[in-house]
């Protein structure tokens, strides 16, 4: 199918059954921590999952390409991006299974107890300066305004189902705080795994994974690296990638 791009939009490849994802590097690009939570989540098939604070809908059309689950939503509060993530969605011809609308994840607009999977890469506040992120590249600010991490946490335990899961890629700096808020709005934290740079260096990003209700037994998984020391993409990363 032929998608008209924008001005400013580009095509990039995501190297998954074919699948293609427009872009605008002036406003959203996805970046390490997507990719590295579509590898972390875990979508069975005949589940339903549902991402949030979606952007341009990336996560939603990795796990339908990585995943056999039934379907794929994202919400998103930018009417923009959320436009941009169903011509991507159009554009791969996925549509019947992968849709992304619009909406306040506070607003209450979806079904409680509808998902059995939910994911979330939340915007996050970066102190400013020279922080690199786990692709090396300076980090740009990411501002808590639309949403909070409360939010966040508060509608996935809203929109789960009875032991349904919940997947997050964070800072490892925020661990502290999302254990509180889990506690709080009855997610039990199930596993746990930093990401690294290189084996010499500490941890920059944390996926976890928790359930809605359930016993608190937390597993921690070895350090994911990034770089090897040859400075490519370890084994495991470049799985996730392209495998």
């Amino acid at each position: 199918m032929n998608i008209a791009l924008k001005e400013g939009e580009r095509l990039d490849d995501l190297h998954r059954n074919g699948y293609k994802i427009i872009q605008n590097p002036a406003k959203f690009c996805f970046g390490m921590d997507a990719a590295l939570l579509s590898g972390f989540a875990k979508v069975h098939k005949g589940q339903r999952h549902l991402d949030l604070c979606s952007g341009n809908g990336v996560i939603p059309i990795l796990l339908a390409a990585k995943t056999k689950g039934d379907s794929f939503w994202g919400i998103e509060i930018q009417k923009e991006m959320a436009e941009m993530a169903n011509r991507s969605i159009a554009l791969n011809s996925i549509g019947d299974k992968v849709k992304v609308m619009q909406g306040d994840i506070r607003d209450n607009i979806l079904p409680a107890a509808s998902f059995d999977v939910v994911t979330a890469n939340p915007p996050y506040i970066e102190v400013g300066g020279g922080e690199q992120s786990p692709s090396g590249a300076k980090a740009i600010a990411r501002h808590e305004i639309m949403c909070t991490l409360e939010d966040v946490i508060k509608a996935a335990t809203r929109l789960l189902v009875s032991k349904g899961h919940f997947y997050m890629v964070h800072r490892p700096q925020r661990m502290a705080e999302i254990f509180v808020l889990f506690e709080k709005y009855g997610l039990a934290a199930k596993i746990l795994r930093l990401v690294q740079s290189k084996v010499d260096t500490p941890p920059n990003l944390m996926l976890i994974a928790a359930t809605r209700g359930g016993g608190r037994h937390l597993k921690m998984l070895a350090p994911l690296v990034i770089y090897g020391d040859d400075g490519k993409y370890t084994k495991e990363v470049y799985d996730i990638y392209y495998e």
